[in-house]
């Protein structure tokens, strides 16, 4: 069936797409790790474990919408 297919296309590009800025986020974790190492001030350090807290929820809410995608 058409519309099927269509749709699947649709959920598999979606899920690629949520995968794209699972990677991307990731990328911006690693960065905020970095920072994280080189800092040698505790509020900074602090500033920065709440970011890298706040990016793994976002790359856990972009893994979880490619997985019910890639499902759907």
């Amino acid at each position: 069936d058409r519309s099927t297919r269509s749709s699947f296309g649709a959920s598999a590009l979606s899920a690629e797409d949520s995968l794209k800025r699972a990677e991307e986020l990731l990328e911006k974790l690693e960065q905020a790790r970095a920072r994280l190492e080189l800092t040698e001030d505790p509020e900074a350090a602090i500033e920065v474990l709440s970011e890298l807290a706040e990016i793994a929820k976002q790359v856990e809410a972009e893994l979880a919408r490619a997985r019910r995608e890639a499902g759907a």
